[in-house]
C-alpha cells in the first residue's frame, strides 16, 4: 500500500470511522517499529561456514566415512584443500534438507 493509497483511504472514510482507522494506523505503526527494533534472526548465510572432517560429516549425514570418500566427487558440499578432503557444513545442511524434502 502506498502513501497515496493511505491518504485516499483517510479522505474517503466516513467521519465516524476515523477514530477506529486512527487506532488501526497506530497499531500498524507500533508493529512496524517492533519489527524494525527487533534483532534479526541468524540465517544460514550469516552463520560462518565451517569445513568439517570426514568423520564429523559422516556422523551428521548418518553415512559411513567410506561412503563419503567414494562419493566425494559427486557431492556438492565437498571441499578439497590439496589432498585433504573436507566438507562444507552449510553446504551439507542445505543438501541434506533438500534430500529430506524429496522424501
Amino acid at each position: 500500500m502506498t502513501r497515496e493509497d493511505l491518504e485516499r483511504l483517510i479522505a474517503q472514510a466516513p467521519h465516524e470511522d476515523l477514530p477506529r482507522l486512527a487506532g488501526d494506523f497506530e497499531a500498524a505503526r507500533a508493529a512496524t517499529w517492533g519489527r524494525i527494533l527487533a534483532p534479526r534472526p541468524a540465517s544460514a548465510e550469516t552463520i560462518p561456514d565451517q569445513n568439517l572432517p570426514v568423520d564429523e560429516a559422516a556422523g551428521r549425514l548418518g553415512v559411513s566415512k567410506d561412503y563419503l570418500y567414494r562419493h566425494a566427487d559427486r557431492l556438492p558440499f565437498t571441499v578439497r584443500i590439496g589432498r585433504k578432503l573436507l566438507f562444507s557444513a552449510r553446504g551439507l545442511e542445505k543438501w541434506n534438507a533438500q534430500k529430506q524434502r524429496l522424501r
